[in-house]
């Protein structure tokens, strides 16, 4: 699963030149396309909350389950990714039901 190189860059050309809106909201769904690229969607579900993961699905018009690998050749980078490794219920820690699990930081 996931896109080419071209098509991600497609899709970036595609999506600026027709954006409207807070200039911020479109950065950061690029960077989180790019980066859940090298990382994959589930570390990036556990570094972004839902609703921002939805409205950065939104503006790209894609799915980030059907566009990314669901773990990245780089997902051990990911703060939020090791730390999740000593549980076994996703969901729950991007719900942040698990405490100490959702970060934004990578090493």
């Amino acid at each position: 699963m996931g896109m080419k190189d071209k098509d991600y860059l497609r899709l970036v050309d595609e999506v600026s030149v027709k954006f409207k809106g807070q200039l911020n909201d479109l950065e950061g769904a690029i960077g989180a396309l790019l980066v859940g690229r090298h990382l994959g969607w589930r570390p990036l579900y556990l570094m972004h909350d839902r609703k921002k993961i939805r409205k950065y699905e939104d503006i790209l018009g894609v799915d980030f389950r059907e566009v990314l690998p669901e773990i990245g050749e780089k997902a051990s980078k990911s703060i939020a990714w090791g730390a999740f490794q000593k549980f076994n219920n996703f969901w729950k820690a991007v719900n942040g039901n698990i405490p100490h699990v959702r970060s934004n930081e990578v090493k």
